[in-house]
């Protein structure tokens, strides 16, 4: 007798299995064909309801044997047997689990509203905790990746499609990777880029940095814009249920950490590398010199030192060091508690404030420094170096429902009108109505009218909050540094009440 069998919706059992057999129209008898659906049902391993088709020969007499609870019954066209039989549970086995040719969902990112978003791993594996923010930026992930200002966060990032022009040693911001994971859409399966030299999971597997791919990255930024910056949990350990991955993103908060401490450097030192000549756009910059002193005029085009700044580094990017050398700065980078006292000691010409991580409230080491420099000789503050200077003046800062981070914000230039497209990262701005009187907004934000820039003649102060390097991101905001620059000339000609003026530069045609 030839017979054909059909398994439908397996299942593994334990102790029993309830089997149901739909056999041939044809109900003769037929020992044969019995004595073959009584050998059958020992042999499963899993409860399951079965189809037997027979050819030829009928299934009427099937007889109890071997242990076999069997009940025929008789149906118009066919017959259906159920069968049960007692085993032991040492003889039920599970099937061997199916290798499949592609990667499947095998991270979880767990955000503080309850949320869970499934997706694909790539780079370091583990769990991280930190908060989510969306970047806005088309391309520079790199230089995303090595922005210290990212120390405690996840990027997400609304550009879906990330990794195809690999990883190159130039455009590291910094030495590491401070951001805890990255958030993408969809991960590039090939790398074309002439400079390439790594591919980005390769890259952050050595960096322990978690990145997670195929999830909806455009209803994560929604909720972020809606309900604000929100506290995630990323991890790759199947062993934590949901419940308590979101118990660790409840407990944890970003609020009042000092996260420069971990990003600057131990010590000071001298730093020399300037622009590269294929990298140097601001050759057209005409710097406007005293007429009593010619011979302090910048002149970005032989490279002389005729300033000495002294950096106090709360995450500084290199790229802003490279332009102030480009610029013509002499740089001596400090440590984020370097005595301010310390830093008068260098007989600096001007300092700058760098950028960094987290919320300037809970440093006020860093304040404290800044108050005590302000007023003595030029200073220049980049984003956190802004709300911290926006702090020593008297002023409050806040922080913003999800911050500004990418390489596309436009920022209107109050005394000319120009309108700049800029690099921005940070989650807290400085309220301009508690500042003191003397201070003037020098720029703000298109997208919400918050302060983007601020200077303060009578004490020779000025400050932006976006990145001027623009690294990732337009070149409109590099004249800054030459602001800093004639700020610092005028203040070696005799400093005079009005100060030096925000944004007179001269550029030459084309």
């Amino acid at each position: 007798m030839a017979m054909r069998v059909q398994f439908l919706g397996l299942q593994p059992v334990s102790t029993s299995r309830v089997c149901s057999v739909v056999g041939s129209p044809e109900l003769g008898g037929s020992p044969a064909a019995a004595a073959a659906v009584v050998g059958f049902f020992p042999a499963l391993r899993f409860s399951a309801s079965v189809s037997l088709f027979s050819s030829g020969g009928c299934l009427q007499d099937v007889v109890a044997s071997r242990g076999l609870k069997l009940d025929c019954e008789k149906a118009r066209n066919g017959f259906r047997v159920t069968c049960e039989a007692v085993v032991a549970a040492a003889e039920v086995r599970a099937p061997a689990a199916v290798s499949r040719p592609w990667k499947t969902a095998d991270c979880r990112l767990v955000l503080e509203d309850g949320s869970v978003w499934r997706g694909k791993s790539f780079g370091a594996t583990g769990t991280q905790v930190g908060e989510v923010v969306f970047n806005t930026s088309l391309t520079g992930y790199q230089e995303i990746l090595t922005d210290p200002s990212y120390a405690g966060q996840f990027v997400l990032m609304t550009q879906p499609h990330i990794g195809n022009t690999g990883i190159n040693l130039d455009d590291e911001e910094s030495e590491r990777c401070f951001l805890g994971g990255l958030l993408i859409r969809s991960l590039s399966n090939s790398v074309s880029n002439w400079r390439s030299t790594e591919e980005l999971p390769d890259y952050l597997k050595k960096r322990n940095v978690m990145g997670i791919s195929d999830i909806d990255t455009r209803a994560i930024t929604k909720r972020l814009r809606e309900e604000g910056s929100l506290v995630g949990v990323l991890t790759t350990d199947e062993s934590k249920s949901d419940q308590e991955i979101l118990e660790m993103a409840r407990n944890w908060n970003i609020v009042g950490k000092d996260l420069i401490t971990n990003v600057t450097c131990s010590k000071p030192y001298e730093w020399k590398e300037k622009t590269g000549d294929e990298w140097e756009f601001s050759s057209s910059v005409v710097p406007i010199s005293s007429s009593s002193n010619s011979s302090s005029s910048v002149a970005s085009s032989d490279h002389q030192e005729l300033f000495h700044v002294v950096v106090y580094d709360f995450g500084v990017k290199q790229n802003i060091l490279r332009r102030l050398s480009s610029y013509g700065c002499k740089l001596t980078v400090v440590p984020s508690s370097w005595p301010a006292s310390e830093v008068l000691k260098l007989n600096p010409d001007g300092i700058l404030f760098s950028n960094g991580p987290g919320d300037p409230s809970a440093v006020p080491y860093a304040v404290e420094s800044v108050d005590a420099l302000v007023g003595k000789l030029p200073v220049f503050g980049i984003c956190m170096g802004h709300q911290l200077l926006g702090q020593a003046l008297g002023g409050k800062t806040y922080k913003m429902k999800f911050g500004h981070h990418g390489g596309n914000h436009p920022v209107r230039h109050l005394q000319s009108g120009r309108v700049e497209i800029s690099a921005q990262n940070h989650n807290y701005a400085v309220d301009p109505a508690t500042l003191p009187d003397g201070v003037e907004i020098t720029h703000i934000n298109l997208n919400d009218g918050s302060c983007a820039g601020l200077k303060f003649p009578a004490m020779k102060a000025m400050s932006i909050q976006y990145h001027p390097e623009s690294s990732p991101g337009p070149h409109d905001a590099d004249p800054a540094f030459y602001d800093f620059i004639k700020m610092m000339e005028q203040n070696k000609n005799g400093w005079h009440s009005t100060g030096a003026t925000d944004g007179d530069f001269v550029q030459r045609s084309g």
